[in-house]
């Protein structure tokens, strides 16, 4: 039998999964790589069986509790991207945060971002930019994109000039949610002149 690339990812990830809910089932905590699974696996499915995107992401949040997984796990399973197949063709799948954190205390979140402070981008001109989404999914513009060149269905309120990306850590991005407006930062580029 000859499989695909994507039908041979699509069998490890199922295969992942299964040992997930095997672990489940006997009472032990997931480690990162087989909730990931799990919830992709999850994921997949939904949008096999034809339920609508939204569901699915909103489905997404429920697979797994933060007492399922070992510590640390919720940290690395921050964000996925799901190739799933709907019956109308494949959608990306965007899954934010999808192992429940509620059961965190004041002091260990108080700790992780406490971990997590630099000063960014010491000296750069600053500014702010209210857009507003017309697309009807998630659009995500990454840290280092020049904001001119961002997906035009994130309409500014005023243009920006060329030069100018999010004020938020490398590696990162900022999501503005369907029909949404959102204010974001920005902060003048390293080769951009601040009289610019």
């Amino acid at each position: 039998m000859h499989l695909t690339a994507h039908e041979r990812d699509r069998l490890l990830v199922s295969a992942a999964a299964d040992l997930a809910r095997r672990r489940l089932a006997r009472g032990a905590r997931l480690g990162a790589t087989e909730a990931a699974a799990l919830i992709t696996d999850e994921v997949m499915e939904w949008a096999w069986d034809g339920l609508p995107l939204a569901e699915v992401v909103q489905r997404s949040g429920t697979v797994l509790t933060r007492e399922q997984v070992l510590p640390g796990v919720p940290a690395k399973v921050r964000h996925l991207l799901v190739d799933a197949l709907f019956p109308s063709g494949t959608l990306l799948v965007d899954v934010v945060d999808p192992i429940a954190d509620e059961s965190w205390d004041a002091l260990e979140r108080e700790q992780e971002e406490s971990d997590r402070t630099v000063e960014l981008n010491v000296g750069r001109a600053r500014r702010e930019v209210t857009v507003t989404n017309r697309s009807d999914r998630v659009i995500r513009v990454t840290s280092h994109i020049d904001f001119a060149c961002a997906n035009p269905l994130l309409t500014p309120t005023q243009p920006v000039p060329a030069g100018w990306r999010p004020d938020i850590p490398a590696g990162s991005n900022v999501a503005v949610a369907p029909r949404q407006t959102a204010t974001i930062p920005l902060v003048a580029m390293a080769a951009r002149k601040d009289g610019e």
